[in-house]
């Protein structure tokens, strides 16, 4: 039987010292012959690799192979020698080395005598008194002398000068057998090795050729990095650009804050242009999408039919995007079903365009073959979709959705609610609809995809209804709320979700069943207002705390400019730090202090 390739074989390896975890889902294989140098900041688990590759340490989890007949050498940071032992007795052992001729003779053996200056030092001279240096050189002589398979270094440039250096680079280029080599010499990691791997975030990321070959390989990750960073800023000051146009409720953040922001987005566009969109929805759509006319629709209760309209009338347009809201039992879900034609009113009539072309997305996920893959499933309905004026194939909206290329062929049956959900999703988006209706979308939803379907529905070209508890969402992708009251009527909201909540603490928005609700005992009626003295008091202290987070803004920026200027100086870069550290507690302190005050000062 062939042996195998690898000569050691990591597969899904975790390891973790304390709380810091060093290696995290680690696969990776060394083959015969291989040059290999390992990269990565001091911490990052650089040594704990080489110590799970050789079998000094023991992963978490996760399993390591080796070849049975391996032949394994190791030099490690401890330097540690045998106690009493001569260099002799520690680079040619007798049971290498029967006699002196058979290492005489050897060119190899001769050569690293020499390279390491161990033909200086003397062999019967004892390793005991000699210093670091001498002592790492003797240990990394033992290791170069021996046929081994698989030589692994940690540091072995370490105490050698310019020349020497030099000599184990040509050395270990020409010797038989694989290398792993751990060092911060760059010039060293080019000469000799052929793979580069990166140890950062518990990750081990591969490179082939050495430094040079990984430094470009990362300026062009950096490159891509800077790319998706730059469309995740356009995405954050659209938000931003939302938030400034918000209630100035969202914006009660100290002054240089709001300016901070405010430059950030001068020129940032309004999420989305709802004029441009409002007319290639009429064009798509034409005049009527909606009209609900004197409808009335009851469900059974307990008590007999409960009455959810009655004699209702709303008309829904081109372009129009809006929020339903209203109490659970209201009636929300039952008013989307009467609008796709799901259930029929018990009188009065829904008008639905001839052009309308719904998807709507229910609070339940549709069931799907388990069988299928997620790509599979989205390119049931479609490969190219056309949206925000752009046309997106089936896999990058799905990688949109939070679905990279790799889950992109997870079966079906394994993807959790909350993935059935977002796939949910892709597949209405994926069918074209010019109007859709969104029955609590949020559900499942993370942030990130939260977002990226926001940034979606600001550039669809359609009419969008939206029902959801989630305020933000609503806030953030409708241009109008209206809201099921619970006596049969839809009111509109010109206030949006705000006016809801206080039309709700007025008692209004009722279930008939259930009964109004008061105050809270104990706590001070909604609006109630606060003396004046107290106001006052809340102004003159938030105007001081103001005054006070400016000066500590303007220390925190000369600090972060005396640490770069000091970045050589490791005393002064230590005494800074512990400044700023100090600095930044007191601003946040301080922040906190003034918000609670503006609160009060509000009234």
């Amino acid at each position: 039987m062939s042996a195998p390739v690898n000569l050691v074989n990591l597969e899904r390896v975790q390891k973790a010292h304390g709380t810091t975890v060093l290696l995290d889902d680690v696969s990776l294989g060394v083959a015969a012959g291989e040059r290999i140098g390992v990269v990565g900041r001091n911490g990052s688990g650089k040594s704990t690799l080489l110590g799970v590759l050789t079998g000094r340490e023991e992963p978490d989890a996760g399993r390591v192979t080796r070849r049975g007949d391996l032949a394994l050498g190791v030099l490690d940071q401890s330097g540690t020698l045998p106690p009493g032992a001569t260099v002799r007795d520690v680079v040619l052992p007798g049971s290498l080395f029967a006699a002196e001729h058979e290492w005489a003779a050897d060119p190899a053996v001769r050569s690293v005598l020499t390279g390491l200056e161990l033909d200086r030092l003397g062999l019967d001279a004892p390793v005991a008194p000699m210093s670091g240096g001498e002592r790492r050189r003797v240990a990394l002589a033992a290791q170069l002398v021996r046929p081994l398979d698989l030589l692994v270094l940690d540091e072995p440039t370490n105490h050698l000068d310019v020349e020497g250096v030099a000599w184990l680079a040509g050395y270990v280029r020409e010797r038989v057998g694989a290398l792993v080599v751990v060092t911060h010499d760059r010039w060293f990691l080019d000469e000799v090795c052929t793979t580069t791997w990166e140890v950062a975030d518990g990750r081990v990321h591969s490179y082939d050729g050495g430094y040079a070959a990984y430094t470009l390989a990362c300026a062009e990750r950096a490159r891509v990095a800077a790319a998706t960073e730059e469309r995740r800023l356009n995405l954050v000051r659209k938000e931003l650009a939302w938030l400034r146009r918000g209630p100035p409720a969202r914006t009660s953040k100290p002054r240089f804050r709001i300016e901070a922001a405010q430059a950030l987005i001068a020129d940032e566009p309004p999420p989305r242009d709802s004029l441009a969109l409002a007319g290639f929805a009429a064009r798509r759509l034409g005049r009527t999408v909606y009209d609900v006319e004197e409808v009335s629709y009851a469900v059974p209760g307990d008590d007999g039919p409960r009455a959810l309209f009655r004699d209702l009338t709303w008309h829904v347009g081109p372009g129009d995007r809006i929020g339903v809201v209203g109490v659970n039992g209201a009636g929300k879900t039952s008013l989307l079903r009467l609008l796709v034609g799901e259930t029929e009113p018990d009188r009065g009539r829904v008008v639905r365009g001839q052009t309308v072309a719904p998807a709507y997305l229910s609070q339940h996920v549709t069931e799907l073959d388990g069988r299928l893959r997620v790509l599979e499933a989205v390119q049931e309905v479609g490969r190219i979709v056309r949206l925000a004026g752009q046309e997106i194939s089936a896999s990058s909206l799905a990688e949109r959705f939070g679905f990279p290329a790799a889950r992109q062929w997870t079966p079906v049956g394994d993807l959790s609610g909350g993935e059935r959900r977002r796939l949910q999703l892709l597949r209405l988006l994926m069918a074209e609809p010019n109007v859709l209706l969104l029955d609590e979308p949020t559900n499942d939803l993370d942030i990130d995809t939260l977002t990226a379907l926001e940034d979606l529905l600001d550039g669809f070209p359609g009419t969008v209804l939206v029902v959801s508890h989630d305020r933000y969402f609503v806030d953030r992708v409708c241009d109008s709320v209206v809201a099921l009251m619970g006596d049969g009527s839809l009111a509109a909201l010109p206030g949006g979700v705000e006016e809801y909540l206080a039309r709700r603490a007025a008692g209004e928005a009722q279930l008939p069943s259930t009964a109004p609700a008061g105050p809270t005992p104990g706590t001070a009626p909604a609006g109630a207002a606060r003396p004046a003295g107290e106001v006052r008091a809340a102004r003159k202290e938030a105007t001081r705390l103001e005054r006070r987070l400016e000066r500590l803004t303007a220390e925190e920026e000369r600090l972060h400019a005396e640490l770069a200027a000091a970045a050589t100086d490791h005393a002064r870069v230590l005494e800074l730090d512990g400044r700023l550290r100090a600095l930044l507690a007191e601003k946040d302190q301080v922040e906190t202090d003034w918000l609670a005050a503006a609160e009060v000062a509000e009234g």
